[in-house]
Order: structure tokens, then sequence, then C-alpha cells
């Protein structure tokens, strides 16, 4: 996941060298506006694995779990912009894929043996909430050159069970996650535009993965592309592509129990493709 925090620091870079060829001030923004954002689309699970306790079995989500279709994909945000240039952004992202399998192999998951041939249940959930702040750089309202930090709260749930209801193992990690944010946008004339976003973190301690009780490594990557037209002075609507993926690898307190030893290393690479709507509401000039 060192990949993640490579391509954060790329956007970072491109902010500073992009600033140096700020354009002419542009007439004011409204001094207060408030947006609200939604997404609408599908999700793919390019790559998905998981092992619960250092015996089991790495299991392959996309493989064995069968996480090899698309899924509903769906984002909502509100953004408190003040004077043009600061903007307060919160964010709930739904994440739940639930799948029905027959094994074709032995699995151990916190030193519980499912054997091959069992019919299971396998649910995973990873909703988030998240809490940004955005300072831009450029003062014309037609393009956009914003860096800033955001806090993520996690709240994952993973749930393996036979059909018969026999067997079952489960695991739920909450946490605060902090990363830094980057996003961008560039008018092209006709109300076209282009834009990008980023938020993401490498977190190679326990401390910065916000668990003091745990030694873990961490990381996470949420970035986009998109491109859109202004339909009227206050919707917009868009196509976006992004990727997000992240996890987690190591020992917790917080996981151990009298089935495991506490060791979980959880990651996801996953892409959407969705269509977006911005509905803006200035107040005041």
């Amino acid at each position: 996941m060192h990949r993640h925090a490579a391509v954060l620091g790329v956007l970072l870079c491109l902010s500073a060298f992009t600033v140096q060829a700020q354009a002419p001030t542009a007439p004011d923004a409204p001094r207060v506006q408030l947006k609200f954002v939604g997404e609408l689309g599908f999700l793919d699970v390019l790559a998905h694995s998981i092992r619960q306790g250092s015996d089991g079995t790495l299991f392959r989500y996309t493989d064995d779990g069968g996480q090899d279709n698309l899924y509903n994909f769906m984002r909502l945000s509100a953004e408190l912009t003040l004077k043009g240039r600061h903007s307060v952004v919160f964010l709930y992202q739904p994440l739940a894929i639930d799948t029905q399998v027959v094994l074709k192999r032995d699995v151990r998951i916190d030193a519980l043996d499912f054997p091959a041939g069992t019919p299971l249940d396998v649910s995973y959930s990873f909703p988030f909430y998240r809490a940004s702040y955005l300072y831009d750089l450029l003062s014309d309202p037609d393009r956009e050159l914003s860096v800033g930090v955001s806090l993520q709260l996690r709240n994952a749930n993973y749930v393996f069970t036979s059909a018969d209801g026999t067997l079952r193992r489960t695991a739920r990690d909450v946490g605060p996650v902090p990363l830094l944010k980057v996003r961008g946008r560039w008018g092209l004339g006709g109300g076209w535009w282009l834009g990008f976003e980023a938020d993401g973190s490498y977190a190679p301690t326990a401390i910065i993965n916000g668990d003091s009780d745990s030694n873990t490594t961490g990381a996470l990557l949420d970035a986009s592309l998109r491109g859109g037209v202004r339909l009227t002075d206050k919707v917009d609507v868009f196509l976006n592509l992004r990727y997000l993926g992240g996890g987690a690898r190591g020992t917790s307190d917080d996981n151990e129990d009298e089935f495991g030893d506490g060791f979980t290393s959880n990651w996801i690479d996953t892409a959407t493709l969705s269509l977006g709507f911005s509905y803006r509401l200035p107040w005041g000039s």
C-alpha cells in the first residue's frame, strides 16, 4: 500500500507547482455557499483479501467469497464554503456486500475451520464518515486547487457464517483515520469542467492509526477523476471514475478473544463509475 502514499504525494507536489500559474483574480464568489453532492453508480472489487488469526487462511473475497459481481455504489456529501476559499465537507459513504458461496477449499478463520463444500454466507460492511477542511490556493471561481486534511471514522464489520448457522466468525473495528486531502477543478468553457480529488494516508505506526493498543500498519487512498457541465447557476452534473482502496495489517488487543490471537490482515482495492450531481445554495455576496 506504499503506492497510496506515493500517489497522494504526487498530487500534493502538483498543487505546489500549479499555484505558480495562478490566473488573474475573477469576480468574488458568494460570501457563504452551501452545496449538496450525490453520486450513484456501480462498484467493482478489483482485489480483496483477509486473514484472521496468524494461522488463518488467506481468504480472497473475489475467488473464495463471491465478490466477482458489480455492486451498487452511493455517496452523499454536504459542503460549506466561506469567502470562496475555506471549505468544510461532511461525507457519508455506505459500503456493504453480502454474498453466498459454497467453499471450494478448507478455510480457517480465527481458529475455526470451515471445510470445503460448506455453504457459506459472507458479509462485508465498511461504511465510513469523513469530515474535511480545504483551503483554495486560487482566487478564480472557475478554477480550484485546494489542499487540506480529513478525519475519517471507519465502522467495519466482517461476518462468515455457514448456511446452517453452526459455524460463525465475526470481526468488528471502529476508529479514526487521519488523511491528507487535495482537490482541483478547471473550467473548459461553455460550462464544461474537469476535476480531481484525493484523500489518503499511509500509517506505519499504531499511534497514527488512532489505536494505542495495536501494532498495525494501515493505508487508504480515495482518488477520483471527474468531468461535468454546469446546467444552471445552481446545478452541475458529472461523471466520476474513482479508486477506493486500503486496509491494515497487524495485531490488536481489540481483536483478541477466546477464538484468535488478535492478528488481522485486510486489504481491498475497488473501482467505481458513478453519475453525480451538485446543488448550490449561495447565501449573500
